[in-house]
C-alpha cells in the first residue's frame, strides 16, 4: 500500500519511527515533511498529504503532531478525507471498521511509540465493515458535497451586514 505521511515539528520523531514501521510492513511511504524538529506550521505539510490521498495518489495517510488535533482538522478540510484522531488500537479499529477512515492522526505528546506502532498496525489491518456503516459514510459525503457547493456559490464563509430594524 502507498501511504502518505506528514507531521509538524512536534510529531517529527514519531513520524520517523512510523515510517520505519511502514517500510518493515512492506508499504511504500511518501513523506510530505517536515524533515526536522524545527518549528513549522502543520497545514503546510498535512494539506498536501491529504490532497494526495484525496486524489488517489496514496491509498491512505498518516499525520502526526503534538496532539494530532490540528493535523486531523486540516486533513478533514480536504474533500474525500475521513481522518480519525486515534489514541489506541480500539479507536483505530473502530475508525476503520465503522468510519472507513482513510487517514489517521496521532499525537506524539499523547501516545508513546509502542502504542503508536500498535495503533498504526491495527488501523492498516482493519477492513471497513460496510453494511449499516456504508449508509452513514454516504451521508457524510453528502454533507461534504452540500458544504462544498454552498462555498462555491459564496454562501458559506461570507458575512453580510445585518440591517437594524
Amino acid at each position: 500500500m502507498k501511504i502518505a505521511i506528514a507531521s509538524d515539528h512536534a510529531g517529527y520523531r514519531l513520524k520517523e519511527d512510523i515510517k520505519l514501521l511502514l517500510r518493515e510492513l512492506g508499504h511504500e511511504v511518501r513523506d510530505f515533511g517536515t524533515h526536522s524538529d524545527d518549528p513549522v506550521d502543520y497545514p503546510d505539510f498535512v494539506a498536501p498529504a491529504a490532497e494526495a490521498v484525496s486524489r488517489g495518489e496514496c491509498e491512505r495517510g498518516i499525520v502526526l503532531g503534538g496532539s494530532g488535533n490540528g493535523e486531523a482538522m486540516v486533513a478533514n478540510k480536504v474533500p474525500g478525507i475521513r481522518c480519525a484522531l486515534c489514541h489506541d488500537v480500539t479507536t483505530a479499529r473502530l475508525a476503520r471498521a465503522h468510519n472507513n477512515a482513510n487517514m489517521l492522526a496521532l499525537g506524539q505528546r499523547v501516545v508513546g511509540s509502542d502504542v503508536a506502532r500498535d495503533t498504526v498496525r491495527v488501523w492498516l489491518e482493519t477492513p471497513f465493515d460496510g453494511g449499516r456503516h456504508e449508509r452513514r459514510i454516504k451521508k457524510l459525503a453528502a454533507v461534504e458535497g452540500k458544504i462544498s457547493a454552498t462555498r462555491e456559490r459564496g454562501i458559506v464563509g461570507t458575512r453580510k451586514a445585518r440591517r437594524k430594524p
